[in-house]
C-alpha cells in the first residue's frame, strides 16, 4: 500500500497512488508531520475552497496568540511582507479590494491583445529548439515564454529580466512543507531584492506612465481607493511568481505525460483541434500545484469529523484530480476528455486571476511545438524537482 510521504522520492516521482489509499480511508486524515488536516476528495476540496470558515489568512480576524499559533521569527519578516499584501494571502474586505483594483488593470482585453505576442514568442523559442536538433524543453520553450509574457505586461525591461526566475523560484521555495532555515534565508534574500527593483520600476512609471501594467495598476483606482506602494509591489510578485509558475510546471509535466502515452500524442499529433482539451487533460494528470492551504478561522465539521478553530487544512488538489468519483478511469490519460472539472486553477474568491492567460501560453507552445516539431521525442528521462507542493521537474531533454 502507498504511503502519503511529501518527503519521498518514490512518493514524488508518482503520489497518485498513495492519494488513493488516502481517498479510501476516509474524507479527512490528520498528518502529523505537518500538523494539517489532508482533505482528498474532490468534492470536498471544491466545498472548501468555497467555504468563508475557511482562510489563507486569521490576522484579519486573530492575533497569532489568539490564533494558538507562533509568530514568523523576525528575520523572516521580508518575506511576510511581501506575501502578505498580495492578493493570494488576504481575505475580504483587503482582498475585495485589491482583486477590483487590479481586475481593472488585468482585464480580459489586455491578456486577449498578448495573444500575437505569446504565439510569435512560442513560435521562435521552437524554432531555435529545433535549429539546435533538441534540447531542454523547459530552459529552452517552457520556462522563457511565460517569464516573458509576465515581464511584458509588468513593463519590465528586457535587459532586467535575468533575475526574475531565480527570484521566483526561492520565494516560492516557502510554500512547500516545513521549509528549512536555508530556504527562508534565499526566500528573504529574494524578497529583499525583488521588492528594493520593483520600488525603483514603480517610481519610474510615475514619472513616465506607460501602457504596462504597473502603470496600470498606479492607475487603477476606484471612489477614490488605490493600490498602496506595498501592495503594488506584491501584486507585481504574486502575477509573476503564478503567472509562470504553474505555465512552466504544467508544460514539462505535460509533455512527459505525453511522451508516456504514446497513442495519445500520435492523436494529438494528427489532430490539432484537441489542444484545448488536452490542456485541461494534461492539468487534470498531472497537477502543476499538489496542495493548497486555508486556515480554519471558525470550526467546520467533515464527515462527523470536527475541525477546531486554528487548525489548519490541505486541500490535495492533485488528489481531487484524480478521483474517480468525478473523474471516469482518472488514471488514464485520455485528450478528448469532455467532462473535466479539474480545479488545478483553485475555484472560489481565490480563483486564479491568470488562468486565461495561462491558457493562452499553454495553447501557443504546444501548438508551436506540434506544427514545429512533429518529431518532437525525450531523450533522456528527467529528473524530478524534490518539491510536493509545486510539482514538476528539473529539466527534461528532447530531440527531434
Amino acid at each position: 500500500m502507498a504511503a502519503f510521504d511529501p518527503w519521498d522520492p518514490d512518493f514524488l516521482a508518482d503520489p497518485y497512488p498513495a492519494y488513493a489509499e488516502l481517498r479510501a480511508r476516509g474524507r479527512v486524515q490528520y498528518f502529523e508531520p505537518t500538523n494539517q488536516w489532508l482533505v482528498p476528495h474532490h468534492a470536498d476540496v471544491s466545498a472548501l475552497l468555497r467555504d468563508r470558515r475557511l482562510g489563507r489568512t486569521y490576522q484579519h480576524r486573530f492575533t497569532h496568540e489568539d490564533f494558538g499559533r507562533t509568530a514568523p521569527p523576525p528575520e523572516h519578516e521580508p518575506f511576510h511582507t511581501l506575501n502578505d499584501h498580495g492578493m493570494l494571502d488576504l481575505e475580504p474586505p483587503d482582498h475585495t479590494r485589491i482583486r477590483r483594483l487590479v481586475s481593472k488593470a488585468f482585464t480580459p482585453r489586455t491578456v486577449e491583445r498578448l495573444k500575437p505576442y505569446v504565439a510569435k514568442l512560442a513560435g521562435e523559442l521552437v524554432d531555435g529548439l529545433v535549429e539546435a536538433g533538441g534540447g531542454d524543453l523547459l530552459k529552452d520553450v517552457a520556462e522563457p515564454l511565460p517569464v516573458a509574457v509576465i515581464a511584458e505586461m509588468l513593463g519590465i525591461p528586457e535587459a532586467d529580466r535575468a533575475p526574475l526566475r531565480p527570484w521566483s523560484a526561492d520565494i516560492c521555495g516557502m510554500y512547500e512543507l516545513n521549509p528549512s532555515e536555508e530556504t527562508a534565508a534565499r526566500a528573504v534574500r529574494a524578497s529583499v531584492e525583488f521588492s528594493e527593483y520593483l520600488l525603483e520600476l514603480i517610481a519610474e512609471r510615475r514619472a513616465e506612465p506607460g501602457d504596462d501594467l504597473i502603470s496600470g495598476l498606479i492607475e487603477a483606482h476606484d471612489e477614490g481607493d488605490r493600490l498602496t506602494e506595498q501592495e503594488m509591489i506584491s501584486t507585481a510578485v504574486l502575477l509573476l511568481n503564478a503567472g509562470h509558475e504553474a505555465t512552466v510546471n504544467a508544460t514539462v509535466n505535460g509533455w512527459y505525460a505525453l511522451f508516456r502515452n504514446p497513442a495519445q500524442l500520435a492523436a494529438l499529433r494528427a489532430d490539432h483541434s484537441l489542444v484545448p482539451t488536452a490542456i485541461e487533460e494534461l492539468m487534470r494528470y498531472d497537477t502543476p500545484l499538489q496542495l493548497f492551504e486555508r486556515w480554519v478561522l471558525d470550526e467546520v465539521e467533515i464527515d462527523g469529523t470536527t475541525i477546531p478553530r486554528g487548525a489548519e487544512i490541505a486541500m490535495l488538489f492533485g488528489s481531487a484530480n484524480h478521483d474517480p468519483a468525478v473523474f471516469r478511469d482518472p488514471g488514464h490519460l485520455d485528450l478528448t476528455r469532455g467532462d473535466n472539472p479539474h480545479i488545478s486553477f483553485s475555484a472560489g474568491i481565490h480563483y486564479c486571476i491568470g488562468a486565461p492567460l495561462a491558457r493562452i501560453e499553454l495553447a501557443a507552445s504546444m501548438a508551436a511545438l506540434l506544427e514545429r516539431a512533429p518529431t518532437l521525442s525525450l531523450a533522456a528521462e528527467p529528473e524530478r524537482k524534490p518539491n510536493f507542493v509545486i510539482r514538476g521537474l528539473e529539466g527534461l531533454r528532447v530531440a527531434l
